[in-house]
């Protein structure tokens, strides 16, 4: 039988393996971009480590604002204002609850006037968090759903979700202004030197070094999205797991989660760069979306996988119909 430690043991591997497939991209496609851009100048090797450092440190840079300051824009753009106990008392038990079973501090608390029932969590580490949840969330869920919610919320704080998903934005990041600056280069200089190449002798390497950094930058928005996608998958059913270790009540969630694909309103302040973060995809019910490209896991998957920690028997499949049919 499945168990929350095994859960997070094999999402951490998986999510470990995927990184290092981004950074592995990375690495091909610098060098590829550089050593086509170099070749026939005796440096093409220089070229390309050079193409792939700079890269790097580009990204690196990009980082680096986004992790002091992106929890605030996030916050600001989702329109999430900070509230105290006072104003929110039972809002700021279960958070407390779940910051002591975690053993983190005490995040900051938002809200977000929506009647859409959601939330998430931002932050670079469990010292500088905040989790934001939507007044609906609020209004529809019993305090136990609420819990299993919070929970969830928890854990990618404490799981180092968010700096983990920055790292990888930012390698995907890198990957795509290596694609850029390749396409453009390749407009506007890729015959000058290809052609002395060709005269010479060294045209038909050329060409194949160019069709490979063209294949390679067009996959790559394909491949980074892929990417994205998949490391997001992998943190929310860690983050299932985990919630179920601080709560010790997989019903909870298993039925916040039921609520929450059951529910027909839409999101207003969310979009593309921010849907991730959300406990369910709030994009999702403003229409279709391939599954391929989902940030977030089938929701019948998650309670199953839920369901499993206690050795149930997975929904029934009208059940799973209705909820596949509802996200």
């Amino acid at each position: 039988m499945a168990t929350f430690y095994s859960e997070e043991s094999a999402n951490r591997r998986n999510s470990i393996f995927l990184l290092i497939i981004v950074i592995l991209f990375l690495a091909v496609f610098g060098f590829v971009i550089g050593y086509s851009i170099g070749y026939g100048s005796g440096q093409e090797v220089a070229f390309g480590v050079g193409a792939l450092v700079i890269a790097v440190v580009i990204g690196s840079i990009s980082g680096v604002f986004s992790y002091f300051g992106g929890d605030k824009l996030v916050l600001a753009s989702s329109h999430a204002h900070e509230v105290t106990a006072e104003q929110a008392p039972q809002l700021f038990n279960v958070v407390t609850e779940m910051s002591l079973a975690a053993g983190i501090p005490m995040p900051r608390v938002y809200i977000i006037d929506d009647p859409s029932p959601n939330a998430f969590a931002t932050g670079r580490d469990p010292k500088h968090s905040s989790i934001a949840v939507t007044t609906g969330l609020l209004q529809k869920m019993n305090r136990e759903e609420l819990q299993g919610v919070l929970g969830h919320e928890m854990s990618h704080i404490r799981n180092y979700d968010i700096r983990f998903t920055l790292l990888v934005g930012v390698m995907v990041g890198s990957i795509a202004l290596l694609a850029g600056f390749f396409l453009r280069y390749t407009f506007w200089f890729g015959g000058g030197r290809r052609g002395n190449n060709r005269d010479s002798g060294g045209g038909g390497l050329a060409i194949v070094l160019l069709l490979v950094g063209l294949v390679m930058a067009a996959l790559s928005y394909f491949f980074g999205a892929l990417v994205q996608m998949a490391v997001s998958r992998q943190r929310e059913y860690l983050a299932d797991a985990s919630s179920v270790e601080l709560t010790r009540n997989p019903s909870g969630l298993e039925s916040a989660l039921a609520k929450l694909a059951s529910d027909r309103e839409s999101l207003h302040s969310v979009n593309g760069a921010t849907q991730h973060l959300y406990i369910v995809n709030p994009l999702k019910k403003l229409g279709g979306g391939s599954a391929l490209f989902s940030t977030h896991p089938p929701i019948v998957d998650r309670i199953n996988r839920l369901r499993a920690l206690t050795g149930e028997a997975p929904i029934d499949p009208a059940t799973a119909r209705q909820l596949s049919g509802m996200e």
